[in-house]
C-alpha cells in the first residue's frame, strides 16, 4: 500500500464510513470458506492472446502487486460471477 492509499484509507475510517461487523466470528467463517472455494484451482487451461494483451496484463499485475496468472484468474472469476459486467458501446442514431 503506499502513502495516497494509506491516506484515503485513513480518512474513509476518520470520516465514520466502516463500521463494526455485528458477527465477526460468522462472518470469518463465511469469508475464510469463500476463499478457501476460490482459491481451490483444479483445472487447466490454455489461451493464445495477443502480445499487446499480455504485456498490458503484466503491467497491470504489477501496479496490483500480484502475480500476472493471478490477475487473469481473478478477472475471470469476477466476470463469471457477475461482478464484472461488459460495458456495451453507444451507437450513434
Amino acid at each position: 500500500m503506499n502513502k495516497k492509499e494509506e491516506a484515503e484509507l485513513i480518512n474513509s475510517v476518520e470520516a465514520g464510513e466502516w463500521s463494526s461487523v455485528a458477527d465477526l466470528t460468522s462472518m470469518k467463517e463465511r469469508l475464510m470458506k469463500a476463499a478457501s472455494e476460490t482459491a481451490l484451482k483444479d483445472y487447466r487451461i490454455n489461451v493464445r492472446i495477443s502480445k499487446r494483451d499480455v504485456e498490458a496484463l503484466k503491467t497491470k499485475a504489477l501496479e496490483e502487486g500480484i502475480p500476472c496468472q493471478t490477475l487473469v484468474t481473478s478477472i475471470l472469476h469476477k466476470y463469471v460471477t457477475g461482478r464484472i459486467i461488459e460495458k456495451k458501446e453507444k451507437t450513434s442514431a
